[in-house]
C-alpha cells in the first residue's frame, strides 16, 4: 500500500510551507526514518523523514513551491506498485520564485481577473495583505514578471511599521508575528530578583556527574529549563494556552528554549521537560542548538511547545520583557548572573543575582497566578537539588 508524503502542518496558523530540496530523488529507495525533503515554514528550514521504507515515487512538487498543508507532494511505495494515478497529474505548481505553466482557468474565473487588473499575488500574500490592510500595488513584486509572493507583503508590511528591515526571510516572519502577539495578546509583566547563589553552586557540584552521562557541560539554562519544568506542575495556568476564544489547559509540559540563529530566532522544544533528568536537558538543548544553527531542525524541533524560555544573561543583558509566542500563556525573560550588594540577615552582602520577568497572556493568567508562580521558581533556585530529585 503506497504512502503518502503530505505537507505537514508545523504551526497553529500555517497555512502553506516552502519546499526547499529533495534529499531523495524519484525511483530511489528509503528507508523509514531516513530525511527524506526539507521545507521552510515561518519558524525555521526543517527535514522531514520518510514514514516507510520503499521507493520514492510520484513526486508532484519542485523544489522551492509554495505547497498548502496536508497536500500530497510524493509517495512511498514497494517495489512493483505504483502511486496512484491522480497524484501523476497537475505537477506543475505555482512557486514563489520560479514560473510554471497555468492551470486552465474557469470562464468566469477568468473574467474576473481580467477585470481585476494588478499584480499577481501567491494565495499566502493576498491574504496577508488583507489583513494588514495593504495597499498592494504600492508593493514591487520580486517574483518572475512582477508577482507577489508573500515575502515581499511582510517585507512592505514591517518596513511601513518600524522602517527597519530585518534581513532574511526567518527576519520578517518573525518581524510579523511578533507584532501579532503584541498588538493582540493582552501582556502583562512580573519582575523578581532572585538570588542564585544555589543555582550556580548546583551547576558546579552538578558538572561532572552530567558530563560523564550526557558529554555535556550543564549551563544555567539547562538548569533554569529543568526548574521550570517542575515548577510548572504546580501552576498548570501558566503552562495553558488561549485556543479558540477560551482557556485550554495542556497535558504536556513542553519547554520552548529561544536560541538566535543568523537571521532572527527560533523557539526549539524540549518535550515532557518535566520528566527528563538535567543530563537528557543539557544534551537535547546542545543538539537542539547546533542543528538550529544550521538550519536542520526537525518538525518535531519546533512544535507543541507550551512555555517559552528565553535567557540573554549571555550577552551581559540585566533583564528585559519578552513577547508571547501565542497560543501560550507565558514567556519567562532571564537576565544576566551579576554580584551585587544586597542585604543578608540585616547586613550588606554580595551575592550572585538574577532578574526573572514573566510575561503573561492576561486572557489565561492573573497577577496573583504569575506571582505565585515567580515565588516557586525563585524558591527552586535556592536548593535547585531538591527539585530535581
Amino acid at each position: 500500500m503506497p504512502f503518502s508524503i503530505v505537507m505537514p502542518a508545523l504551526e497553529m496558523a500555517q497555512e502553506t510551507g516552502t519546499l526547499i530540496a529533495w534529499r531523495k530523488k524519484e525511483g530511489e529507495s528509503v528507508s523509514k526514518g531516513e530525511p527524506l525533503l526539507e521545507i521552510e515554514t515561518d519558524k525555521a528550514i526543517v527535514e522531514v523523514e520518510a514514514p516507510a521504507d520503499g521507493i520514492l515515487a510520484g513526486i508532484a512538487a519542485r523544489e522551492g513551491a509554495v505547497i498548502p498543508v496536508g497536500e500530497t507532494i510524493a509517495w512511498i511505495v514497494r517495489p512493483g506498485e505504483s502511486p496512484p494515478a491522480k497524484s501523476l497529474a497537475g505537477s506543475a505548481r505555482r512557486t514563489e520564485n520560479q514560473p510554471v505553466q497555468a492551470a486552465p482557468v474557469a470562464p468566469a474565473a477568468a473574467a474576473e481577473r481580467s477585470a481585476a487588473p494588478g499584480p499577481r499575488l501567491s494565495p499566502k500574500a493576498r491574504r496577508l495583505a488583507r489583513e494588514s490592510g495593504l495597499d498592494i500595488t504600492q508593493v514591487h513584486g520580486s517574483g518572475p514578471g512582477g508577482a507577489v509572493p508573500a515575502t515581499d507583503v511582510l517585507t512592505a508590511k514591517t518596513e511601513s511599521v518600524t522602517n527597519v528591515r530585518i534581513p532574511g526571510a526567518v527576519g520578517r516572519l518573525m518581524a510579523e508575528r511578533t507584532t501579532q502577539s503584541w498588538t493582540t495578546v493582552p501582556h502583562f509583566f512580573v519582575t523578581r530578583e532572585a538570588d542564585a547563589s544555589g543555582l550556580v553552586e548546583a551547576r558546579e557540584r552538578l558538572a561532572l556527574s552530567v558530563k560523564q552521562k550526557s558529554g555535556v557541560k550543564p549551563t544555567h539554562t539547562d538548569l533554569l529549563v529543568a526548574l521550570v519544568a517542575r515548577v510548572l506542575k504546580n501552576h498548570p495556568r501558566l503552562n495553558a494556552s488561549w485556543m479558540d476564544g477560551k482557556i485550554q489547559l495542556n497535558r504536556e509540559i513542553n519547554v520552548a528554549v529561544a536560541m538566535a540563529v543568523e537571521d532572527g530566532v527560533v523557539a526549539a522544544v524540549i518535550h515532557n521537560a518535566d520528566h527528563h533528568h538535567l543530563d537528557d536537558i543539557a544534551a537535547q538543548r546542545r543538539n537542539l542548538s547546533q542543528r538550529a544553527r544550521s538550519g536542520r531542525l526537525h518538525p518535531a524541533d519546533i512544535s507543541g511547545a507550551t512555555f517559552t524560555i528565553s535567557n540573554l544573561g549571555m550577552y551581559q543583558v540585566d533583564s528585559f520583557s519578552a513577547i508571547i509566542n501565542p497560543p501560550q500563556a507565558a514567556i519567562l525573560a532571564i537576565g544576566s548572573i551579576t554580584d551585587r550588594v544586597v542585604p543578608v540577615a540585616a547586613q550588606p552582602a554580595i551575592r550572585p543575582m538574577l532578574t526573572l520577568t514573566l510575561s503573561c497572556d492576561h486572557r489565561v493568567v492573573d497577577g496573583a497566578r504569575a506571582a505565585a508562580f515567580l515565588k516557586d521558581l525563585v524558591e527552586s533556585l535556592r536548593e535547585p537539588e531538591k527539585w530535581l530529585r
